[in-house]
C-alpha cells in the first residue's frame, strides 16, 4: 500500500468502512456505484446473468484513480476485497472474482491481474456458464474474454488441466466474497 494510505490509517483508525461504492467487474474495469445504481440491485447479477450496464454504474476512466485503486487493493480475513482509501476501507463489489487475470504470449504459466500483479498458475477452472478461471498463487481469477484464444490453445497443448466447479461454489472453496454490501446485511455468508 501506499504510504500516504498506510499513515492516513495510522492518524485516523476508526473511520468507517464504506459498502457497495465500488464494484470490479470481469473485465478488470473499475465502476462507481452511487445510491441510485445501487438500488437497481446488485452488481453481479442474478440468476447467472451479468448486470446491466446501468446496474454496474459508472466505469472508472482516470489513469491515476485506476492506478491508486490497483496499488492499494487487498482482502481482509473474512475474504471481502476492498481498497484502502486513505483511512477509508472501500470495499468492492465482485462480478465473478477478485481477480481478472491477462495472459503473457511468452510465459505459459505466468499470469498479470488487472492491477499489475504477476502470478503463477497452478490449476485452470470452469463453471457452468463458460467462465475461464484460473487458481493461481495469489488467488482465484477469472480470464480476461481478450485472452480466451490464447487460453484455449493453452489447454489443448496440456500446459493447464481443466477443472470443472459451479460457479456458486467458487467464492467459498476459494475463500472470497462476491458482495460485502449483502454479506453486511446478513443476506450472503
Amino acid at each position: 500500500m501506499d504510504e500516504m494510505v498506510l499513515k492516513a490509517m495510522v492518524k485516523w483508525p476508526n473511520v468507517p468502512a464504506c459498502r457497495g461504492w465500488l464494484g470490479l467487474d470481469a473485465r478488470g474495469d473499475w465502476y462507481m456505484r452511487d445510491d441510485r445504481v445501487q438500488a437497481l440491485g446488485s452488481f453481479a447479477g442474478e440468476d447467472g446473468l451479468p448486470a446491466s450496464r446501468e446496474r454496474k454504474g459508472s466505469r472508472l476512466l482516470h489513469d491515476k484513480l485506476i492506478a491508486f485503486i490497483a496499488r492499494n487493493y487487498a482482502a481482509d480475513a473474512q475474504g471481502q476485497w476492498f481498497f484502502q482509501n486513505g483511512p477509508q476501507r472501500v470495499f468492492v463489489e465482485l462480478e465473478l472474482a477478485p481477480w481478472v487475470w491477462r495472459l503473457n504470449p511468452d510465459a505459459v504459466d505466468v499470469v498479470t491481474s488487472h492491477t499489475g500483479q504477476l502470478a503463477t498458475v497452478h490449476a485452470a477452472i470452469t463453471d457452468e456458464r463458460g467462465h475461464l478461471y484460473l487458481h493461481t498463487d495469489v488467488g482465484l481469477g477469472v480470464v480476461h474474454t481478450l485472452d480466451m484464444d490464447l487460453a484455449a490453445d493453452r489447454l489443448e497443448a496440456g500446459h493447464w488441466q481443466l477443472t470443472s466447479l459451479p460457479s456458486h461454489s467458487l467464492p467459498a472453496h476459494f475463500g472470497y466474497v462476491l458482495s460485502p454490501a449483502a454479506m453486511a446485511l446478513g443476506k450472503q455468508s
